[in-house]
């Protein structure tokens, strides 16, 4: 007895893994794409109302932070730690939340390792 396939499914074999080679291929052209374009993005975050102003790149660097004067006070150097900090990483969690959404689309959800 012979086992029978689906119609679309085998028969195709070389011209199947070429087609799949090219999409592939496209799939990685357009992630290198929106990942260059994610990387030319800036992405500003603040704390203590504005007091601290943080913009990174796409490319996960601090690009500047601004600090309103009134906030400088010698005597609490801790506080304006905290606000710098809150600043950074509240700018780099949109960073990344932008890069994986934007992936996350072109790669119809799959989780690629070393894609990005």
């Amino acid at each position: 007895m012979k086992a029978r396939l689906p119609q679309g499914y085998g028969g195709g074999g070389a011209s199947n893994l070429q087609q799949l080679a090219r999409q592939a291929q496209k799939l990685q052209e357009n992630m290198d794409a929106a990942k260059e374009e994610l990387e030319q993005k800036e992405y500003t975050a603040a704390s203590g109302g504005n007091a601290v102003r943080v913009t990174v790149t796409g490319k996960m660097e601090v690009k500047s932070i601004e600090i309103e004067p009134e906030v400088v006070d010698p005597e609490d150097v801790e506080m304006l730690s905290d606000l710098v900090t809150a600043a950074v990483n509240e700018a780099l969690r949109a960073a990344a939340a932008d890069r994986d959404e934007t992936m996350g689309k072109l790669s119809g959800g799959l989780n690629i390792p070393g894609m990005f």
